[in-house]
């Protein structure tokens, strides 16, 4: 235990501030194959960043202390895995200045506003903050939606919690703080712009010792497929694209930065010393976009001598990913990659604003699946506009990945996420009316495959479903039918409990998720 976890700094004095950034429980459509239940890096980075600068720091995991514990929500249409309302609040420390809540995804806000109303009820004085892409998204409507939250961050959180950190010490005014979201005289508004971290290599790595890590550890959890001991990690930080259905370009901008590969591989050694990690997933939102960083960070792991596996799951460009690309990746221990392709139609690519090539990136995948890597691609359909002849396209796109060897396929629903450029359009076209519950909680919707919900004015939200049905059995039916071998494989594996492919991982996730749902209401 640190000197900061007792609230006294090295040299005995007072910390500036004690904050305790509170992480609350993964929220999921109930029917959804896809769950993952990982450690979290943004609250974690926070940490590090805060007890470097001389505050005592506390997180409060909710889904790492009790990974195995879920919660029946909104009348049982969402699951939540980890700790409750009051068992979160009844761990923050009472001596606390400060109580920080992250509100990643929008699905999950209603909860999450329960859960500051209650901190609030707990800790009348104390300053609540909150932020993530929900709120970097809608920060007018967090602060007047739910009165017990002080502040809003916007954007990348580190140097704007320390600023808040160091102004509370000195009880000067946080509204010159920049990049928050205030009440000012009864009146919301936004302090200036805060401009994005330029230096990433400077930013104090995760204070991983603040988190319950052997719980995810032992019980084999992450982001990508199980392969071992996982530790998360991110080489890059923002996306340069402004894909118009995703909220990134909100939280991030568009400036895409990148870590030195040395300083990356000695934070994996590290992990591997510390934590025995064999396995590490990368979370960035673009991993690999130079393929000269790329081809750099796979002989830098040669030439240290490094045995680990690690995976992209998250989806990365193919651009960079050519032959030659691959088969460096796969030498270096890469062994799942995600590609994005979102759609098959050329229109509908436009019209979203994803700069791909289908045929290049269709080369780049054939290459991989050539060098061993397993592949899964991702698929989005019932985009505003888009019609059915897009939607065939997009078919035999899928069609097409199945015969040149990728492993597995997401075919998600469209979700108009706030902070996307879709989400705008929609609500200014009034076909988003309210910011009601039942919006936020039907964001959840586009993975689950009892629920479907159509944005598109050609296609009628049934229709829609049967075309994400159609999809993956025409998927699943080609790639297993000319490769019989796979599906025996993937049957052994699942019944020996072993993961290689992100569909095994996605049919273990779902058989454990019911067993302990049905353990709890038993219980």
């Amino acid at each position: 235990m640190s000197a900061f976890d007792t609230g006294v700094s090295s040299d005995g004095e007072r910390p500036m501030a004690h904050m305790t950034l509170v992480r609350p429980p993964a929220l999921i459509s109930r029917n959804t194959l896809q769950g993952p239940l990982t450690p979290p890096i943004g609250p974690a980075y926070l940490a590090g960043s805060l007890r470097k600068a001389g505050h005592a720091v506390a997180i409060v995991d909710a889904v790492g202390e009790a990974p195995s514990k879920i919660s029946d929500l909104f009348n049982g249409t969402m699951l939540a895995t980890g700790l409750g309302i009051e068992e979160m609040v009844e761990r923050v420390p009472r001596h606390t200045d400060v109580i920080g809540i992250s509100c990643m995804f929008s699905h999950e806000w209603p909860y999450i506003r329960l859960l500051i109303e209650s901190l609030r009820h707990a800790f009348p004085s104390v300053l609540i903050v909150a932020g993530g892409e929900h709120i970097t998204a809608l920060p007018e409507f967090t602060l007047e939606q739910c009165p017990a939250v002080d502040l809003c961050v916007l954007g990348e959180g580190e140097e704007t919690l320390l600023d808040v950190g160091a102004n509370l010490k000195r009880r000067a005014e946080l509204s010159g703080v920049g990049g928050l979201a205030v009440r000012d005289h009864g009146q919301i508004r936004r302090t200036c712009a805060r401009p994005r971290i330029r230096h990433v290599d400077e930013i104090p790595w995760p204070a991983w010792d603040l988190i319950p890590m052997e719980n995810y550890l032992d019980q084999r959890l992450g982001y990508g497929v199980d392969l071992g001991r996982s530790m998360p990690i991110l080489a890059t930080r923002g996306c340069p694209y402004q894909c118009t259905f995703c909220s990134s370009p909100s939280m991030w901008t568009t400036r895409y930065v990148t870590r030195k590969p040395t300083l990356l591989l000695d934070e994996i050694q590290t992990y591997i010393d510390q934590y025995g990690a064999t396995n590490i997933d990368f979370y960035d939102l673009t991993a690999i976009i130079k393929k000269d960083w790329i081809i750099e960070f796979c002989r830098s792991i040669s030439d240290r001598g490094l045995r680990f596996t690690w995976q992209l799951p998250s989806g990365t460009r193919s651009e960079a990913i050519d032959p030659e690309v691959s088969h460096h990746l796969f030498l270096a221990g890469c062994r799942n990659l995600t590609y994005a392709p979102e759609s098959g139609s050329p229109t509908t690519l436009r019209r979203i604003k994803k700069v791909v090539k289908l045929d290049r990136m269709v080369h780049s995948m054939r290459g991989a699946v050539g060098n061993g890597v397993n592949l899964k691609a991702n698929i989005i359909i019932g985009f505003p506009d888009e019609t059915r002849s897009e939607l065939w396209e997009t078919m035999r796109f899928v069609v097409r990945m199945a015969l040149i060897g990728v492993h597995d396929i997401s075919i998600s629903m469209f979700s108009p996420y706030p902070g996307s450029e879709l989400y705008e359009g929609l609500r200014s076209q009034g076909k988003i009316k309210d910011l009601s519950d039942e919006y936020f909680l039907a964001l959840a919707a586009y993975t689950d495959m009892k629920q479907s919900v159509s944005w598109s004015e050609h296609v009628s939200s049934k229709e829609l479903g049967w075309w994400r049905l159609i999809g993956l059995l025409v998927f699943y039916g080609v790639q297993y039918g000319i490769r019989p071998w796979r599906l025996a494989h993937t049957l052994a594996n699942v019944v020996m409990n072993r993961q290689e492919s992100r569909l095994e991982k996605s049919i273990h996730d779902y058989f454990k998720r019911m067993f302990h749902s049905q353990m709890a209401k038993s219980s």
